[in-house]
């Protein structure tokens, strides 16, 4: 069973993918990614997603450059469905992604109105479509991130926290902590929930090692 009724199936994802490059956004399966857009190049993106199948491929680059529309990108992106949006007065457009499955990028084409696109190869991420529901170890986790958000000096809902599944546990934080974009891709690119949950507790468990290094040395 697919994670949404509006999802399409394996076989009617599309040969051409419109991509979005963006340092530091991260869309997993089962996600949800709120975007404001209002370059023309991206309006028109969208524009045209949503006279189609509505698919965005969210992508970082992977090299620091002015021009996203030029700068390389990493090999692993996440398709994103457009599950709602608005028009501003000001002529944006206000979007959610909901994250479906990932893709290896085969080829870049030639881009359409100013925006990029690639030929996607979402082959290895079949199961994407389904709910991870393999085990974590969740508690091991969730000290960790007790830890981590602490040392961050941001406040956690707990009782949230402890209610979610988790998998959506997972997705959620992995999105929204501030991670630097090689830890990001790293997180997109863990092939299971338990090894992203594994790589985000690694994550986590350096940044307070950093913190504590870096306060030994004032």
């Amino acid at each position: 069973m697919s994670r949404c009724v509006f999802f399409p199936d394996f076989e009617d994802l599309p040969s051409v993918l419109p991509i979005f490059p963006l340092p530091g956004a991260l869309l997993l399966p089962g996600g949800r990614l709120p975007l404001n857009i209002f370059e023309p190049r991206y309006i028109a993106l969208v524009r045209d997603a949503l006279g189609a199948d509505r698919l965005i491929g969210m992508i970082q680059p992977n090299e620091d450059c002015r021009d996203l529309g030029a700068a390389k990108v990493y090999d692993t992106g996440c398709a994103g469905r457009v599950a709602a949006f608005s028009e501003t007065d000001d002529g944006r457009y206000l979007i959610t992604l909901s994250g479906l499955i990932r893709f290896d990028v085969s080829r870049e084409l030639p881009p359409l109105s100013g925006y990029r696109r690639v030929v996607p190869n979402f082959a290895r991420y079949r199961e994407d479509l389904e709910a991870d529901t393999r085990a974590i170890d969740r508690e091991g986790f969730l000290e960790t991130l007790d830890d981590y958000l602490k040392a961050a000096g941001i406040e956690g809902d707990w009782d949230a926290i402890k209610d979610a599944e988790s998998e959506r546990l997972v997705t959620s934080l992995a999105m929204i902590c501030p991670f630097d974009p090689p830890e990001k891709q790293a997180l997109l690119e863990a092939k299971t929930l338990p090894e992203r949950a594994e790589t985000m507790t690694a994550i986590m468990e350096m940044a307070m090692h950093e913190k504590q290094a870096a306060g030994a040395h004032h």
